[in-house]
């Protein structure tokens, strides 16, 4: 089945941009009812490391205290 990126969750997203090889995203997408070959996988994953966060997908994903915490121990927070 050919996956379609514009059908997919935010979270079915996530789940694969977290996959470390391609054996994992394949069996990620295989839990998700999509089949994906090695080769797939592996290009797609070559795909990603060349892919650069604009600076509101940045904050999505950006954790950590506040800027204008801080060092502020999370016990005062």
């Amino acid at each position: 089945m050919q996956i379609n990126v514009n059908e997919l969750t935010q979270e079915q997203i996530a789940k694969a941009l977290a996959c470390k090889t391609a054996e994992e995203l394949v069996a990620a997408a295989k839990e998700e009812g999509y089949e994906l070959t090695r080769e797939e996988a592996e290009a797609y994953m070559a795909e990603m490391d060349d892919v650069e966060l604009d600076g509101e997908a940045l904050k999505k994903v950006a954790g950590g205290l506040c800027y204008g915490v801080g060092f502020a121990s999370l016990a005062d927070l």
